[in-house]
């Protein structure tokens, strides 16, 4: 069997009203990633010869979302069973087994659709996805038949006193044979309530046909879909949990692991220290022996071997820390390269910049990087001192081993080794402060005066 080609339907079509949202229900995100490219990752995995999305008539953004592969779309919203049926011209004649998944279940693993899919291949017309979760209401329930496998799936209204008791329910995806998946869909009627055509049928058709069809039982959080804002959260919490999991199983130290918040594709090396309250967007990298102190947020970031980061540091898109940096408490960093060994300690902004290796930016520093309508570029050398208190008015570049005095705005090149500074003379004025307070007080009662007037 395993020259047999696998195909994937991806069924997307959903609105997901409940979400209350304008977005469709498959583009939120579960750790920093659209729920339907989860799905659409573990499809890869497998190695799907043929993909069909299935998307609704109104869906563009969807199909950008998982382009290149392909979309088949549902015009009129009748049930599973009929948006299966629509991507019937992308799959059929083109795969030999097909498994359907749902856009909005992001958390099912490849290991576990493999299964079904063995399960299939075993000799079975048709595989079904089951699990047990802890309160079973709602679910439709899997009824076993005697000499094993599956008799029927039977929803939730339609229980029968014995079928109340039964724990195993349907998770959705099924694996079948491409040919008799398509022809029972063909057999499928809209006999119920709600006037659709319900995929779910189709183990009622393989039975009655004397065909078998097999079980394969799955953990209920990998199963977990989303309808509404409260699912989502908690599908957040199991694949965060995931994540921290696989981060610490892979070498790095997480101090107090419930509050550290990952994407998906964050990658951290070994030894990573990373403390309390910190969150990973998207597209952060970090070498080895970083230590990532609390409150820090990373986001589109790099940050090479035995960094040191925070806290309360942010990292914005395009920031670049290099071997042996050090990113203090309350600086920001934007666009801006890191060179090694350079220090950026406490309460500074560094953006549009590249800061050479072994430099140091005093507390305070700033980059003016933007003039009201175009973003400039600073540079600064190798080994510069940046004073306490300085404003860097971009474009400017700050020669290797110069220095600037703190308190200083800066608006012109600094030539290596030179020392700038610009400050005003200090002014003493005696008894400025009585006489200050006095024009303070005469104002105040001018003030009043004129109110009063304009009241009367």
């Amino acid at each position: 069997m395993n020259d047999r080609r696998l195909g994937a339907i991806v069924l997307a079509a959903g609105l997901g009203t409940r979400m209350r949202s304008d977005r469709p229900k498959v583009l939120h995100e579960i750790a920093g990633r659209p729920m339907i490219h989860h799905v659409m990752a573990m499809v890869e995995a497998l190695g799907a010869h043929a993909t069909a999305v299935v998307i609704g008539a109104d869906m563009d953004a969807v199909a950008a979302a998982v382009a290149p592969h392909r979309t088949a779309v549902q015009a009129e919203r009748r049930g599973t069973g009929h948006a299966v049926l629509a991507a019937r011209a992308l799959i059929d004649g083109a795969a030999d087994d097909v498994v359907v998944l749902y856009g909005d279940v992001p958390l099912i693993r490849a290991d576990t659709v493999r299964r079904l899919i063995a399960a299939r291949s075993s000799g079975a017309a048709l595989a079904v996805l089951g699990f047990r979760p802890a309160d079973p209401s709602g679910y439709g329930r899997l009824i076993l038949a005697p000499g094993g496998g599956l008799d029927r799936i039977v929803e939730q209204a339609d229980l029968g006193p014995a079928e109340q008791t039964v724990a195993l329910c349907n998770a959705g995806a099924v694996a079948a044979d491409a040919r008799r998946l398509f022809a029972l869909l063909e057999q499928l009627r809209p006999n119920n309530a709600q006037g659709e055509y319900y995929l779910t049928d189709i183990v009622a058709l393989a039975r009655a046909a004397g065909d078998s069809v097999a079980v394969v039982e799955a953990a209920a959080e990998e199963v977990q879909g989303v309808n509404s804002r409260l699912d989502l959260s908690a599908v957040e919490a199991v694949a965060q949990r995931r994540l921290r999991h696989a981060a610490m199983a892979a070498g790095a130290t997480l101090t107090d692991p419930d509050t550290v918040y990952f994407s998906a594709d964050t990658r951290l090396g070994r030894d990573v220290t990373v403390g309390p309250n910190v969150v990973f967007g998207r597209g952060v990298t970090v070498g080895d022996r970083v230590e990532i102190r609390a409150f820090c947020h990373l986001e589109e970031t790099r940050v090479a071997d035995d960094a040191l980061i925070g806290p309360f540091a942010r990292l914005r898109p395009g920031a670049e820390i290099g071997v042996g940096a050090h990113i203090g408490n309350f600086v920001e960093i934007k666009n801006a390269v890191i060179e090694a060994g350079a220090k950026a300690n406490h309460l500074s902004y560094v953006g549009d910049a590249h800061v050479g290796a072994g430099a140091n930016i005093g507390a305070g520093t700033i980059t003016c990087n933007y003039d009201g309508v175009y973003k400039w570029h600073t540079e600064i050398g190798a080994r510069a001192f940046i004073g306490s208190n300085t404003a860097l008015v971009a474009p400017v570049t700050i020669g290797a081993d110069a220095m600037v005095g703190a308190g200083s705005v800066i608006t012109a090149d600094v030539p290596a080794g030179a020392l700038a500074f610009n400050r005003a003379p200090p002014t003493e004025v005696a008894d400025g402060v009585a006489r200050f307070r006095e024009r303070r007080v005469k104002f105040r009662e001018r003030a009043r005066d004129k109110q009063a007037k304009s009241q009367s």
